[in-house]
């Protein structure tokens, strides 16, 4: 498929989708979002990691508020229903991990679809702000629910009711995400990070992402369960036999992937 919002590119099991709208700090629209959950969904056919960037200074600036073609007619509720949710669903959905690689600003709808995926790196001179108060509305794009969960409430509802920017060092102290580097470093770290997870045991990895935001809902008990259903299943794998192989062999493992 073409793109016109953005770019995707798949090598060597890395599946890269950029964000690509500069101009406007990589806003969301209609046609971008469309594109980015069709992008996300063809990787995980194909790729044993998605990234997702940005182009220029930012990762992603949030809703499009100059889009004057859908401002009009904009009805928030079904754009978050219809738009939002199967672009968040197709990250969360993804059989392999998704890293967002946060070049830069990331702002409303944008820093929450970086939170939104399953590892977050940034770029020191990267930010977060949940922008909605500024213009009378609270955080969408999942920012309610990965926001508490990640940050603890009080953190969570300061950085909603100030929208106050976060940066990325502060990110990183808080847990929001992952790791950050510096701007000299960024590409080559998130680039080893997901060539790591390309080359790793996949049906492991899609069973980590399965269980570990399943364990949010779950009672111990039903957790307990999940865990043991899941790992049975990994016992079972080509990734398992060879990760055991490799240690007793005391060598670096060779996995297959799916």
């Amino acid at each position: 498929m073409n793109y016109e919002t953005i770019t995707a590119e798949t090598r060597d099991g890395m599946a890269v989708i950029t964000m690509n709208r500069p101009e406007v700090m990589n806003a969301l629209n209609t046609q971008m979002r469309a594109e980015l959950t069709h992008a996300v969904n063809a990787a995980a056919q194909d790729a044993r990691v998605v990234v997702l960037t940005g182009t220029g200074a930012a990762f992603c600036s949030g809703q499009d508020l100059g889009d004057r073609a859908n401002m009009g007619n904009l009805n928030l509720e079904r754009t978050l229903r219809d738009e939002y949710i199967p672009m968040l669903n197709a990250i969360v959905d993804c059989p392999v991990p998704v890293i967002a690689a946060v070049n830069g600003t990331a702002a409303g709808a944008g820093a929450n679809l970086a939170l939104v995926c399953d590892v977050v790196i940034a770029t020191e001179s990267a930010s977060f702000i949940q922008a909605f108060s500024r213009i009378g509305l609270i955080p969408d794009a999942g920012g309610t629910w990965a926001l508490p969960r990640t940050i603890g409430l009080q953190r969570a509802m300061g950085a909603a009711l100030f929208a106050e920017k976060i940066s990325a060092a502060q990110a990183a102290e808080w847990g929001m995400i992952w790791e950050m580097a510096s701007d000299a470093e960024f590409e080559a770290l998130w680039t080893a990070r997901a060539m790591h997870l390309a080359t790793g045991p996949s049906e492991a990895f899609k069973r980590i992402k399965q269980v570990m935001r399943a364990s949010i809902g779950n009672s111990l008990e039903e957790q307990l369960l999940l865990e043991g259903q899941l790992q049975g299943e990994c016992g079972k794998s080509r990734d398992f036999k060879e990760g055991v192989l490799a240690f007793l062999q005391k060598r670096p493992a060779a996995f297959e992937g799916r």
